[in-house]
């Protein structure tokens, strides 16, 4: 690939075949960077990213043009012309800037969603430096993980009522755009996003090697390609039922989007009559707005229910969890890059009692997998790489910090809250130790009337998060097989 360009205006085609942008040319342009020295650490972490496929263009250019740009407001308000002196201090000032600045689209105050992600902009450039540019930011922590608590620990969870998926469901029987009937039954089916469903290949679907049939597409968010997934009759029904309708439709399509599943024929506008890929403009707020109310579906309070497809894919997540699914088989068929993003985004499940159980518990998977969101900075996560059969190794798993101002953590010395901790680590050789701490406490607990009311308080909650963890143990080496009847069942 070649060379940074030069200048502040950069014009980029995005060339990847797969992304749901492939031929739009984007924009870049620096100019409103007033520090020459922050400008050409951005510019550094936008072309490294592109360069080597860690991001895509258009998440760069909504980081740059949107995110980073509130920054930039922001530090040339307090003179602040270099990532490297910023402090904690700064930070604190920059999400009091977020929490009070008018949008000068909307008129109001930013939203939640937009203070969050333009201060984890920030975050990442400097994450990104610390690691490829240490010299060029601050040399100490000034991130304290507490930023945004009500907003980053969403406990809220957009998923689909019951009631409500019952009254869609009804409703897709009698329901004749066939674009949106079908894609809604993908979408409850696997749990993709819209752009995958958008970006689905007419070849998705794939013979099982033992029966049934799996699907695969490509992962836009995550640029890469998701792992054949079993797949239920109806979805794949609905996938058959569409390459149907679009047959004829394909000799007037443009090259790029042959062999894309979702294209039609326009019906008004501009490109009136011109055979396209279906966008999700038109799929979410045209199609299914006027199917909620064209079927009067209806939530509680007795308003329009306001249905986008990505609660789709929040249902399938919790409603898995709910039924008792290991955390690992949710994060492989949602394709989540880690276990700790399944954590965040479906603890408010509806079983509360398994919420709270879930909520609390550290990380579990393959050590050899573990990544450094598992740690509060990039310095805990070298030393834990370079420690983990060593000082950070336990009897039953690993803590990442064992170890603070020269003192050994309490909870390491009372054992049983480690597995509350966000430190904690354990993985599948350590399941039989975790069934024996299980047994070896059940009995004391079965014979210990002696203890007392106490005795029970402080190890049936530590009984409650072991079975969880073993129960999730178990389920890592199985989950290919596993995960399609859990959640049907």
């Amino acid at each position: 690939m070649a060379s940074r360009p030069d200048g502040d205006v950069w014009n980029i085609v995005d060339n990847d075949k797969d992304s749901q942008h492939y031929g739009r040319n984007f924009k870049f342009d620096f100019s409103y960077i007033s520090s020459e020295e922050i400008k050409d650490v951005v510019k550094d972490y936008v072309w490294q990213n592109y360069r080597v496929g860690n991001k895509s263009l258009s998440t760069l250019y909504r980081e740059v043009h949107a995110f980073f740009f509130q920054f930039i407001r922001f530090a040339d308000t307090r003179n602040i012309t270099s990532l490297k002196g910023l402090t904690n201090t700064d930070v604190d000032h920059f999400i009091s800037y977020l929490h009070t600045t008018i949008s000068e689209r909307t008129k109001k105050p930013f939203g939640t969603g937009m203070q969050r992600i333009s201060l984890n902009t920030l975050k990442s450039i400097i994450r990104w430096c610390q690691l490829h540019r240490p010299n060029d930011v601050p040399t100490t922590e000034i991130f304290t993980g507490n930023e945004y608590i009500g907003v980053n620990r969403k406990l809220k969870i957009d998923f689909i009522p019951d009631d409500v998926v019952a009254q869609i469901n009804e409703s897709l029987k009698k329901e004749e755009n066939p674009y949106l009937k079908y894609g809604i039954i993908i979408l409850q089916s696997t749990g993709m996003r819209i752009g995958d469903l958008l970006k689905l290949r007419i070849d998705c679907i794939k013979p099982h090697l033992i029966s049934g049939y799996t699907i695969e597409w490509t992962q836009h968010k995550g640029r890469k390609n998701k792992a054949p997934m079993p797949v239920r009759s109806e979805c794949v029904v609905a996938i058959e039922k569409l390459i149907e309708i679009t047959a004829e439709l394909r000799d007037e399509v443009d090259e790029k989007d042959k062999d894309t599943l979702m294209i039609y024929r326009v019906p008004h506008g501009k490109c009136y009559g011109k055979v396209m890929a279906i966008n999700s403009v038109r799929f979410n707020n045209d199609w299914m707005k006027k199917f909620i109310k064209k079927n009067n579906i209806k939530d509680t309070n007795g308003d329009y229910y306001n249905l986008t497809s990505h609660q789709f894919r929040r249902t399938l997540g919790t409603d898995m969890l709910s039924k008792g699914t290991n955390i690992n088989v949710i994060q492989q068929v949602l394709g989540h890059s880690d276990p700790s993003v399944t954590k965040r985004f479906y603890a408010d499940v509806k079983d509360k009692e398994r919420a709270e159980v879930f909520k609390s518990i550290g990380v579990i998977g393959n050590i050899n997998q573990i990544q450094s969101s598992a740690f509060d900075n990039v310095s805990e996560f070298e030393w834990f790489k370079a420690n983990k059969d060593k000082g950070a190794c336990m009897c039953d798993g690993y803590c990442t910090k064992p170890v603070v101002d020269g003192k050994i953590c309490d909870r390491l010395l009372k054992r049983q809250k480690c597995y509350t901790c966000s430190r904690y680590i354990t993985t599948p050789e350590y399941l039989e130790a975790h069934k024996q701490h299980l047994a070896n406490l059940e009995k004391q607990l079965e014979e210990g009337a002696i203890y007392g009311e106490h005795y029970a308080e402080h190890f049936i909650p530590t009984i409650e998060v072991l079975k969880v963890i073993i129960e999730r143990l178990e389920g890592i080496a199985k989950w290919q097989l596993t995960w399609l009847y859990s959640y049907r069942s």
